[in-house]
This record gives C-alpha cells, structure tokens and sequence, in this order.
C-alpha cells in the first residue's frame, strides 16, 4: 500500500516536473501562451498578440526585402527606425524575461522536489538571460548605429552637377589634431547620380601655382594663383587655419581646400569626407580584410623612421595595418605610384566588400566609422549614396589622375586638367573611346605600381583601376 502511494506521488512529482517544462517551452515559442494557459489570460492575450504583430511586421520586412535588397539600406540608415527597434528591443527583453519568471511561478516550483526544483530553476535563468541578453545586445547595435547616424548633419540629398555627385576624398594624418590640416591624399570621386558609375580625379598632393575657384575667398586673396613660396596644395588647409577671420565656417582648413579642387579640376563638389588613417585601419579589419595584388615589396615604414618589415608580393589578403602602408608607403618610390595604389585599396573596398560582411560585422563596422570619417554629407542622403555604391559594384571604375607626365605639377595647364577630367568622364559615360584601348600595357612596376614616373602609372589613369590593379 505504501508502496503504491510512493509511485503515485513520484508519478505526480514528474508530472509537475513536465508541465513547469512544458510552460516555459511554451513561453519561449509563444509568450504569453503560457499565461493563456494557467495564468493570467489578460497579460497573456496582450503578450500574445504583441507577438503576433512581431511576426507579422517581421514578415513583410522578409518579404519587402526579397523583392527590394536595398530596402535594407533605407532602414539601417535611419535614425528613427533605429531609436524604434532600440526601444522595441529593450522592452521587449524586459517583459519576455517577466514572462519566463511568471511562468516559473505558475509551474509552483515549491511544489517539486528539490532536484526538479534547482533543475526548473536552472532552466528558467538560461532562458531569461540568453534571451534578454540577444535582445539587449541588439539594442546596443541599434544605439551604436543611431548615434554613428546622428554624427552627420542635418539635411537631404543636394542637387547633382551635370548629373552627378562630386564627392571630395581627404586622407587625414591619424593624430587627434590633424583633422583637416595638410591632407595626405585628396581624390575627388564624380559619381553618376543615375548608375553609380564613377571616376576617381586623384590630385597630387604637392601641386603648386593653381588657381581657386573664380570668386571664393582663396580667389580673392590669392588672385595670381597659390604662388607663395612653398605653397602646394596639401598646405592650403594650413594657410585657411592661419587665417580663420576670412571664413564663416567651423572647417576652414577643408573649405579652402574645397575651393582649391573645384579651381583645378573645374567641378562643382557636392560634398567632402575626411578619412582618418587609424579609423581606415579599423574598419578594414571590421570587414575582415582586404584582397589586392600586391606587384613588388612594399617596405612598412621608412622616410624618417627604420623599416620594420615588408608587404610581400603576390595576391594576399591584407590586414588593415597592412593596406595602411600599401596605400601610404612611399620609401623606395614616389607619390605618384603612391597614389596609384591608394586607386587600388578603394576600388578593391568598392568591390570587395558585401552587405553579408557588413551585417556580420556591424558593431565593430559603425565603431569603426565613427571613428574614421568626418563629413559634410547630410544624413538623409546616405540612404541615396548607399545604393549608389550597391550600382557602382557594377561598373568598372575609371581614374584620371593629374600627374606627370601628363601634367607639370608645378606649373599646370589648367586648360589640359579640365580637358583630361571632362574626357575621363565622357568615357565613363559611354560618350568616348575607352582610355588605353590599343596601347600597350607597360610591363615595368615601380614601387609597388604598373608603370613609372615617366610613362605614368596606369591605376592612375586607366577605365578600370581592378584591372589595372
């Protein structure tokens, strides 16, 4: 008889056992059903059909975003779709966690035996916190991406010249006060506003006896041309943050600069973006690399400072430290070739990266940014740039770079620059022969570039840098 009565108590013990179980599963497949069940039904019909309209809003997102990809770029580049799903998320973790504990409660875990008891309450506490901490953890994504967002200013897209955005490239020295003084690498990207084909205008950073932008501030003070002695125009910047007063502007050493290239190159620029160097390091290691053909050695420091090592040749994927000096080694070479591989690390960028990799990597990726860039675009324009960039993946990138020998840095003729830049951009377009066709490529590599100093290098000028590269 007492035997009977120890299995009916054991059979009833495990029954408990299962249903504390199974009421817990049940909140992790559907919360609040369990409430539904043995609860409160008020809390989990609300809980219920919260969830319901998560699955319903997640589905037309899955479904919206199979037939639109770039949908995707829309809604991570807003800041209040960000603030929602941060605040979604955040509520979200909390009330499903309140849920898993009211669950335990309503499976009377005094009412099990102290195994089932630890074992129940083990249970309930990896489900609360694996699922409150995922939650969590994408609210903090969504506040890390909200804020990289809020970093730019306020506005839309702008009016494109002639059909296109002319994006002005500035590459910063990496100390914390060099931001905008004697930019290391100034490229002007022309993008068409309509197919995201774009042509790379790499400028030489030691280019003297310019002209400004007809009517600017530099114009007026420099009417002959920047002619001063040591005057090139990565010290233009310097000069305008000598002399702030002339300028409205909280950027003078990049407004100056600005009107330098438009009086160069004869484009209006629609933008600027100024890289810094250890941010450009972070980010490619966020994207995990960067694959580039890499023709000679190219020495890791140097100009000052001892070699410590070597990028070898061959096709490597590169480090974000190793394509810093890819792109800004100049020991053993020039800046011309220089500047042909810097040509290649961003069209390599362009093409490489994907918006799988993106999302794999989206903390470390917006961390990186903020870091790196500073910019005049207009928030509500990213989303437009954006699926510029997803067209020009799709295109090949051209480049005119105004260098020897086509062009005398000290002395150049204006006239042939704008000439070389109106033509690099017909060609893009579709309106001229393709630069190169015919000629022989040259076989020579020096430091580290296709071509020479005297015959040009040809990433610096060609109507595909990847092949080129």
């Amino acid at each position: 008889m007492a035997g009977d009565r120890m299995l009916v108590a054991e059979r009833a013990a495990r029954v408990r056992f299962r249903r504390a179980l199974t009421l817990m599963a049940f909140t992790l497949v559907v919360p609040g059903s369990a409430q539904l069940i043995a609860g409160n039904r008020k809390v989990g019909v609300v809980a219920v059909r919260v969830w319901l309209a998560t699955l319903a809003v997640v589905g037309y997102l899955a479904v919206r975003l199979a037939i639109d990809s770039t949908y995707a770029l829309t809604l991570t580049l807003s800041p209040t779709f960000m603030l929602v799903v941060r605040l979604y998320l955040i509520a979200g973790a909390i009330a499903w966690a309140a849920l898993f504990v009211d669950a335990w409660r309503i499976g009377q875990p005094l009412s099990l035996r102290l195994q089932h008891r630890r074992a129940i309450v083990g249970v309930n506490g990896i489900l609360c916190f694996s699922i409150a901490g995922t939650m969590l953890f994408g609210a903090h994504l969504a506040a890390a991406q909200r804020d990289l967002l809020l970093q730019f200013v306020d506005g839309e897209l702008g009016k494109a010249h002639d059909g296109r955005f002319n994006v002005l490239l500035l590459g910063g020295d990496s100390g914390a006060d060099r931001w905008g003084q004697r930019p290391d690498s100034l490229t002007v990207a022309s993008i068409d506003a309509t197919t995201g084909k774009t042509v790379m205008i790499g400028l030489p950073r030691n280019m003297q006896n310019f002209r400004f932008r007809e009517g600017s501030v530099m114009d007026e003070q420099f009417p002959d041309g920047f002619d001063c002695d040591e005057c090139y125009l990565n010290g233009v910047s310097t000069w305008a943050e000598d002399h702030t007063d002339l300028f409205d502007s909280d950027t003078p050493g990049i407004d100056a600069t600005v009107m330098a290239v438009e009086g160069i190159t004869g484009l209006d620029l629609n933008y600027w973006v100024m890289v810094n160097m250890k941010g450009f390091r972070r980010l490619v290691n966020a994207f995990g690399g960067v694959t580039l053909n890499v023709r000679d050695r190219i020495p890791v420091g140097g100009l000052g400072s001892d070699v410590t090592g070597y990028i070898e040749p061959g096709r490597r994927k590169l480090t974000g430290y190793e394509a810093l000096w890819f792109a800004r080694s100049r020991e053993g070479s020039d800046d011309y070739s220089r500047m042909a591989r810097q040509k290649c690390v961003m069209t390599a960028l362009l093409t490489q990266v994907s918006p799988t990799q993106a999302l794999t990597n989206f903390q470390e990726i917006a961390q990186a940014s903020a870091a790196m860039i500073r910019t005049d675009i207009p928030g509500g324009a990213l989303d437009d740039f954006a699926k510029l960039a997803l067209r020009a993946r799709e295109h090949k990138v051209a480049t005119v770079s105004l260098v020897p020998p086509q062009i005398d840095t000290a002395h150049p003729d204006l006239d042939k620059v704008h000439t070389m830049v109106e033509k690099a951009i017909a060609r893009s377009e579709g309106h001229g022969a393709e630069n190169g066709r015919g000629k022989k490529r040259p076989a020579k590599v020096t430091g580290g570039s296709l071509g020479s100093r005297d015959d040009g290098y040809v990433a610096n000028e060609t109507d595909d840098v990847a092949a080129a590269c």
